[in-house]
């Protein structure tokens, strides 16, 4: 274990930013966390994983910590579920690839998300008709002011759409180290009326499909509208898709008769914030290096040496054109930091 000074992120977050690190180390064990987190020369600390959900718009005075914990086990075997424990610093696809191979059904339509596993509570990601928390049990993690160890059950975590308490009450307050989640081991049961995914299956021809089907689709809906971020730089979705409740999706409709929306609950309709924005004319749209996606106008993109203020400021134009056209405000999906 060794501090770096003055480290470079850009190979650490996805966007491609070239914010720097006062001080950059990698720990690979618990006890090795510990160590860091107690060390009192470095009191301001910033805990990096997959570095897949961040905007960064400063350099970081700091000591910047990545969790490079690894290893993924089966803990408890069920009649048709099988209970796995995976170290934060997994690579999320690299997982469900995993869990795949082992015939273990539940994270299919969470293919090709970007990050690490212990990023995946903080979110509580989602794709497809799935979150993470249906097959969430719970996660470790470490108390950065105790270096106490302690246990968050899935009710303990608050999770919400792209939601947790680790957003909310205990953010910077605890250390993801590991999660466990059940998974089924036979008799699947499968999410494919979500999205476009029963149509990639019709056009493969595939009428009975196996998660590993499922898991090929959503990897092939994903490539064909989002972009590599090893080849241009991104975070995915950066905003949240914003929910209303009945009386002011009635009142848009009356606008805006073509807007899409998915009911959510009794009285909360979800409404797409790419249609949103992609309403405004921003899809595709270029800023200097800073840019929207072509094919889908929910992505911030990086053309190159975009700074993290860059994607903020145009995050903030794209803020307040939905406003003024809508009267919704849509929230960033990621961190700013």
């Amino acid at each position: 274990m060794t501090i770096q000074k003055n480290i470079s992120l850009k190979q650490y977050n996805t966007f491609g930013v070239d914010a720097k690190a006062k001080n950059f180390v990698v720990i690979t064990s618990i006890e090795e966390l510990r160590e860091v987190l107690d060390l009192k020369a470095y009191p301001d600390k910033f805990i990096l994983g997959g570095g897949s959900n961040m905007l960064l718009t400063k350099d970081l005075d700091a000591l910047v910590i990545l969790i490079g914990l690894k290893g993924i086990e089966i803990v408890r075997e069920e009649d048709s579920h099988v209970v796995i424990n995976v170290m934060a610093g997994e690579n999320w696809h690299e997982l469900v690839l995993w869990t795949l191979d082992h015939n273990l059904g539940g994270l299919e339509n969470l293919s090709l998300i970007p990050g690490s596993v212990g990023s995946a509570p903080i979110q509580n990601i989602g794709a497809y008709g799935v979150e993470l928390k249906d097959y969430f049990i719970s996660c470790e993690v470490m108390e950065i002011a105790t270096l106490h160890t302690t246990t968050f059950t899935r009710r303990a975590c608050k999770f919400g759409y792209r939601d947790s308490i680790f957003k909310n009450e205990a953010k910077g307050k605890f250390v993801i180290t590991s999660v466990q989640l059940r998974l089924s081991s036979k008799n699947h049961d499968l999410h494919t009326s979500y999205g476009t995914i029963k149509d990639e299956l019709m056009r493969k021809g595939i009428k009975h499909p196996t998660i590993k089907d499922i898991s090929n689709a959503v990897i092939g809906i994903r490539q064909s509208k989002l972009p590599d971020p090893n080849i241009l730089g991104n975070s995915g979705s950066f905003f949240k898709n914003p929910v209303v409740d009945e009386v002011t999706y009635n009142d848009l409709q009356k606008k805006h008769p073509s807007i899409p929306s998915y009911k959510v609950s009794e009285n909360a309709i979800k409404i797409p914030a790419g249609w949103l924005i992609e309403s405004c004319g921003y899809k595709g749209k270029r800023f200097g290096n800073a840019g929207v996606h072509k094919n889908q106008a929910l992505v911030l993109v990086n053309y190159g040496s975009a700074t993290g203020k860059e994607l903020l400021a145009l995050a903030t134009q794209i803020q307040e054109s939905v406003l003024k056209a809508f009267g919704i405000q849509i929230e960033a999906e990621v961190n700013i930091i």
